[in-house]
């Protein structure tokens, strides 16, 4: 997917992750090699308008079925479904989402398994049911494995929502990459899905974020300090961040097969290849339209806040990355509930108080968004559920209670993974 020359806002691109497992243990299954040659199979079938033949396991890593494409991940567990091209139709692409996965069903169905949603599955030992993907890129994958050892929750056990924002030039760059920055602390309070690690609630809401914030620590250039530099031109960057990672990576990489702008792994990253800033802190949620409507939302604040409708450029890159990820780890814990009392961080996102809660802070921000911005007034449904029943990652707490067995936290994981099949938020 490149957006390279579209201008800021212009098109976006969204991408989501989800594990696969078996239809009745929901024990995760490797087999996303085998899912995508099905998948080929009738896609070149439908191309052609001829009856299916059989694809080799291993052939396609790349699915494209109109505009939505499946892809492999590290994990042969893990599979994604991403716009095929960039889009500025957010409110058709969740209706293609649905499709896509429509299309998935009968071959998901005859293999008894199913797609389960969330940021980290629940019970997952990563340690004795990791499977790397063996066919295209393996390579890398398997250098990953050798440096930062894959096995671990932080690489085989995270699922998350990427948001491609396009830039056309140094200036757009400068301003997205400023407003992104600002965004990044509270987007927790929307999107944490994944309470349950090993089996237990783990007292932090996004457990996929601060399993992501350690995934690096071989190298931890690559990470940084998850909320990027307060860096605003293509050249300090590569000068500042991607010299870094290149220095550190190198007496890893004696064979020269990492690439250095795919290795970092901020909470948001620049692509100066493909011209576009990548988000990675949200987590998947219980099915893609509710994706999309974080997504959408998430699109029109940086919209106002580029616009500097209630804080100037300047003021916006004044915010330091240790202030920034002060708020960002008190979120990943308690999400909507984590108080924010920053009252210069809140003053630039329009909000006039000392300190809220991020709860709060998203009920002035979508209020606000709803009225100005009619993508996001489109797709609100899931938005309001989120304002009044809390983030998934609350919801899934709330229903498994206090004191919960295995069956009770399998239980409410089919629940999940039906909302995927039914297309309906999960309402404990």
């Amino acid at each position: 997917m490149t957006l390279e020359k579209i201008e800021m806002f212009e098109a976006f691109g969204i991408e989501l992750e989800y594990m696969l497992v078996d239809q009745e243990s929901l024990e995760v299954r490797p087999v996303a090699d085998e899912v995508l040659a099905r998948l080929s199979s009738i896609a070149t079938a439908k191309a052609n308008r001829a009856d299916p033949s059989p694809v080799a396991i291993g052939d396609c890593s790349d699915v494209s079925l109109g505009n939505i494409t499946w892809s492999n991940e590290l994990a042969a567990h893990v599979i994604e479904l991403k716009v095929s091209e960039p889009t500025a139709n957010l409110r058709e692409l969740s209706s293609n989402f649905e499709s896509a996965i429509k299309d998935l069903r009968p071959i998901l169905r005859s293999s008894g398994i199913r797609l389960l949603p969330t940021g980290m599955h629940p019970w997952m030992n990563p340690k004795t049911q990791t499977v790397l993907w063996q066919h295209e890129n393996q390579a890398i994958y398997q250098a990953f494995d050798r440096v930062f050892n894959c096995e671990t929750h932080g690489w085989s056990n995270v699922q998350s929502v990427h948001l491609n924002l396009p830039f056309a030039n140094e200036n757009e760059f400068a301003r997205l990459h400023a407003a992104v920055r600002l965004v990044l602390p509270i987007l927790p309070a929307l999107s944490a899905s994944s309470p349950v690690v090993d089996g237990a609630l783990t007292g932090s809401l996004d457990s996929r974020l601060l399993h992501y914030a350690a995934h690096c620590h071989a190298v931890p250039s690559l990470t940084g300090n998850l909320i990027p530099e307060a860096v605003f031109d293509e050249a300090t960057y590569r000068r500042e961040i991607f010299s870094s990672i290149e220095h550190d990576i190198c007496p890893h990489d004696q064979a020269g097969v990492f690439d250095v702008e795919f290795l970092n792994a901020r909470g948001a990253i620049a692509r100066f290849d493909r011209g576009s800033i990548e988000i990675r802190v949200m987590d998947v949620q219980e099915y893609p339209g509710a994706d999309v409507a974080i997504c959408a939302a998430v699109i029109a604040l940086l919209k106002e806040l580029v616009s500097e409708k209630h804080s100037s450029f300047l003021t916006q890159k004044s915010h330091t990355t240790a202030q920034l990820r002060q708020s960002f780890d008190r979120v990943c814990v308690d999400a909507e509930n984590a108080m924010i009392d920053d009252a210069m961080y809140l003053h630039a996102l329009g909000i006039e108080s000392s300190a809220s809660t991020a709860g709060d802070v998203w009920k002035t921000l979508l209020s606000r968004l709803r009225h100005s911005d009619n993508v996001v007034a489109g797709l609100f449904a899931p938005l309001e559920i989120i304002q009044q029943h809390g983030t998934l990652a609350t919801r899934i707490a709330r229903a498994l209670g206090p004191a919960f067995t295995r069956e009770d936290l399998q239980d409410v994981y089919h629940q999940l993974a039906d909302c995927v099949e039914v297309w309906e938020p999960f309402q404990p």
